[in-house]
């Protein structure tokens, strides 16, 4: 099940669990989990893009290792709200993920890797760090704000 709403997200896991925030990019997929209550999400790995199936396969390890329950992709909207290449992109790799058997929430992302720059310039991170940092701490972003209006919601 693939959504934008999480009334539906939050239906499709009623006993709550871990989750695995991604951030899609065309050289990265940055991760980021939060705890089984939804209270904060922390940065994870940095999976390097290759082909697809290995990268499927690295996420896939992640989920097993950390009992992952659900799936919260940043969706990378125009600032308007409308679609751009990449939202179709991230919305086909979400597709290529359904067979995993967890419901997938499209969370907007527009700010995410803005707000996480400008945190990283405020604490004087090099350039060089915060390439390193970005993609993870723009996963935990995204997460964190999804977990937030599910909590929200409630």
């Amino acid at each position: 099940m693939i959504t934008t709403a999480p009334s539906d997200f939050r239906a499709a896991l009623p006993a709550g669990g871990r989750l695995l925030g991604l951030d899609v990019g065309t050289k990265t997929i940055g991760t980021a989990l939060c705890d089984a209550g939804w209270s904060f999400a922390s940065p994870a790995l940095l999976v390097r893009r290759t082909k697809f199936a290995k990268d499927k396969a690295a996420l896939a390890a992640l989920i097993a290792a950390q009992q992952v329950k659900g799936l919260v992709v940043g969706l990378p909207l125009n600032l308007d709200g409308t679609d751009s290449p990449r939202t179709q992109s991230t919305r086909a790799f979400a597709r290529n993920l359904e067979d995993m058997a967890l419901p997938i929430l499209l969370w907007d992302e527009r700010w995410s890797t803005v707000a996480v720059e400008r945190t990283l310039i405020e604490q004087d991170a090099s350039r060089a760090k915060r390439a390193e940092l970005i993609d993870k701490m723009a996963a935990a972003y995204i997460l964190q704000g999804a977990i937030d209006g599910l909590v929200g919601s409630s």
